[in-house]
């Protein structure tokens, strides 16, 4: 008889065991810690001096383009935390044949392979982009309404499972490459759009437009952390079908994302093959 694990049991002890290991390496923790906020005081130390010399850009204020950067760490605040050390450690797993042993447990081998190993230092990321999206709407005089606030968490938790489908996509490539650094180097290349509003993109030139096509379309990284935004600044109506369509790329990201997980195990060779 097949037993059934109770997943939220299961995900609480990964969080335990990830909490045990970051409390005996504390120095490893409070590095990352301090190379974080490092990293966030510097953005921000950057968009201050930009916005001294520009009023807006592309339609973006200082407050509302503080209030974007905030959402876009939120969302890779919490992909870093609990899905980029496991696709991160995929190849690793395959490498040394330890794979086999996630296969022979009997829970879901993506969701072992996607939450066993959690960063939670990075979950300081959160507060600190916390404080700046409540600044930014403070600044602006804006109080969001309650179905403004529902609709961006829920957009939030869509751009964090597009992302996440994307790693694990790159990260199934490691069955026949063996060690994907590259590929996995690619998410970053890609990810790195998603840094800058989609309205910087649509502009006279051929290469803007043509980044904004294939990043809204194709690949729609620009909507994933754009749109939440501007839900939450109320520049963006939550019924518009634009608004929408993060829904629909991260549903068929999750499907693909598996379908090509599950298509890659099949073409895995255990350690004792």
């Amino acid at each position: 008889m097949a037993v059934h694990p109770h997943y939220g049991r299961v995900l609480w002890m990964f969080f335990r065991n990830s909490l045990v290991r970051e409390l005996t390496f504390r120095g490893n923790f409070i590095i990352t810690v301090l190379t974080r906020a490092f990293w966030f005081a510097a953005q921000l130390t950057l968009f201050q001096i930009i916005y001294r010399n520009v009023s807006d850009i592309a339609d973006w204020s200082r407050e509302e383009y503080f209030a974007f950067m905030a959402t876009g760490m939120l969302i890779n605040a919490i992909v870093e935390t609990f899905f980029m050390p496991n696709c991160a450690n995929f190849s690793e797993l395959i490498r040394t044949g330890n794979l086999d042993f996630a296969l022979l447990k009997p829970i879901d081998t993506q969701f072992l392979i996607s939450f066993e190993k959690m960063n939670l230092a990075m979950l300081n990321q959160v507060l600190l982009a916390g404080a700046l999206l409540g600044y930014s709407l403070y600044s602006i005089g804006r109080l969001p309404q309650l179905n403004e606030v529902a609709m961006y968490v829920l957009l939030l938790g869509v751009g964090v499972a597009f992302f996440y489908s994307l790693m694990l996509s790159l990260a199934s490539t490691s069955v026949w490459f063996g060690r994907n650094q590259g590929l996995y180097d690619f998410w970053f290349y890609i990810t790195v759009f998603a840094r800058y509003p989609r309205s910087i993109y649509v502009r006279e030139s051929i290469t803007g437009n043509l980044l904004s096509v294939a990043f809204t379309y194709f690949i729609p990284i620009l909507l994933v952390v754009t749109v939440p935004a501007r839900v939450l600044l109320a520049t963006l109506d939550p019924s518009s079908w634009f608004a929408f369509v993060p829904f629909v790329a991260a549903a068929v990201g999750l499907l693909l994302s598996r379908a090509v997980f599950h298509w890659s195990l099949k073409y895995y060779r255990s350690a004792s093959s």
